[in-house]
């Protein structure tokens, strides 16, 4: 397992999140005012000089739930509202994508240009932002430093560090199925044609050699696929031609995207006896999570911001029966750890709940919140 993935992983999920909730604001007609709002504000949060310097330091993956926990703060940053069922939907649409795009990649390196696609188009929304601006640019720096010097092995570890993350997330998605690029049990189709990557030859030829090193012999042989010869490497710097399209925002081009559980999901959730003994890691994992998020600061809206709400389904109704369906191991539920007795975890729980301290009026029971990691979230 790779201490240097957890990064990536947050940048690519971020910047699919970013494309999904541009296209559900749109669709939805949401003034243009708030919707700048809300893609200014989640963007500003999830570049945050503090958040990034705990996210970049090395470190093992959070577990799904975790995860899932931050990003469930950073897409309530603002004014804008997701019920259960359609932050669920989020949350399926963000990591499908994202899990594609990695198992697609020519070379594990090529996992950096995804990145960066991600990061181009997050640059674009707030283009006339320069504020925003700065806090991307200085990011891309840190993305350049602590990742291109790494070599093919390390890549490699990340991608399958990624890959072990994503291996039991089977959720269909229209786009994939429409596009013939995932079966109907929710596994993606890979193919077996196009440019093979840089640096690398079409397959097909088989050189042997003498011990003298001279070429002796060639056999051919018949590849199975339709392989055309590599393109240009794309560009690891802040800017240039990435090459790929990996990464790049497919709900461009405006068409209805549904998620929906896999059959062999379904069937495993009826066999299946959901394990509810407590994790020996979780507190030791909440605790690094809390610190984590002691750096995420969410902007709080004031009383004369109006909020709204954004469905991912087409009704009201679809959204309500798909919180129903969805099966139990699918769900992110909140654990509840306590950790009263343990005085270093108290410390540390009081530093991070001072960093979020707002101005204004508490409520008398805001203190007593800080009793387990996740209510004490709740509570910001």
């Amino acid at each position: 397992m790779s201490s240097r993935t957890l990064p990536l992983l947050f940048i690519n999920l971020g910047g699919e999140m970013l494309y999904i909730l541009d296209q559900r604001l749109r669709a939805q007609n949401i003034p243009a005012d708030k919707a700048k709002k809300v893609m200014n504000d989640i963007i500003t949060t999830m570049f945050n000089k503090k958040f990034l310097e705990e996210l970049f330091k090395p470190q093992e993956l959070y577990s799904k739930k975790a995860l899932r926990t931050v990003f469930d703060r950073l897409a309530h940053a603002s004014i804008m509202r997701l019920n259960q069922a359609s932050m669920d939907k989020l949350y399926d649409l963000m990591t499908m994508a994202f899990k594609y795009q990695v198992l697609l990649c020519p070379r594990p390196k090529d996992i950096l240009l995804v990145s960066f696609n991600h990061m181009d188009a997050i640059k674009d929304f707030v283009k006339d932002t320069p504020s925003i601006l700065s806090q991307i640019d200085e990011t891309y720096q840190q993305i350049i430093e602590m990742y291109t010097p790494l070599s093919s092995g390390e890549f490699q570890l990340i991608r399958q560090t990624l890959l072990i993350f994503f291996q039991d997330m089977h959720i269909r998605v229209s786009i994939f199925l429409k596009d013939k690029v995932q079966n109907s049990n929710g596994r993606f189709v890979l193919p077996t044609s196009g440019p093979v990557p840089h640096g690398t030859q079409i397959p097909g030829l088989i050189r042997m050699f003498s011990c003298s090193g001279e070429e002796v012999a060639r056999v051919q042989f018949n590849n199975g696929g339709n392989y055309s010869t590599a393109l240009r490497e794309g560009s690891f710097e802040t800017f240039g031609d990435r090459v790929t399209k990996l990464g790049t925002n497919m709900y461009s081009v405006s068409r209805p995207v549904e998620t929906h559980i896999s059959g062999t999901s379904k069937n495993s959730a009826q066999h299946t006896k959901v394990n509810t003994a407590p994790n020996p890691l979780a507190k030791e994992e909440l605790n690094l999570l809390a610190k984590l998020m002691g750096g995420l600061e969410v902007q709080k809206s004031g009383n004369t911001e109006s909020g709204f709400r954004v469905n991912l389904f087409a009704t009201d109704e679809e959204e309500e029966e798909a919180l129903i369906t969805r099966p139990d191991e699918l769900s992110y539920g909140v654990i509840n750890i306590q950790a009263t007795k343990d005085q270093q975890a108290n410390a540390e729980l009081a530093k991070i709940m001072g960093e979020f301290t707002v101005s204004g009026d508490q409520s008398p029971s805001a203190s007593s919140k800080g009793d387990d990691l996740l209510a004490m979230m709740d509570g910001l």
